[in-house]
């Protein structure tokens, strides 16, 4: 989810304008990410491909 998909609770706008501090605040808050700007997808996909890494590596018996 973006901040182009919500609507402010305070201002009734979408998020993305920033039109009052809380808009403003909530989008920083949604920029700044834990993992270094990895979307939920993008990291999903990471764990995914570690996990056949590891699973081929098991059955081919390296």
């Amino acid at each position: 989810m973006s901040c182009e998909d919500l609507v402010c609770a305070g201002c009734a706008h979408p998020v993305a304008e920033g039109r009052c501090p809380r808009c403003r605040a909530y989008r920083e808050r949604m920029h700044q990410n834990a993992f270094g700007g990895l979307t939920p997808a993008i990291f999903s996909l990471l764990l995914i491909a570690l996990f056949l890494t590891l699973a081929l590596k098991h059955l081919s018996g390296a």
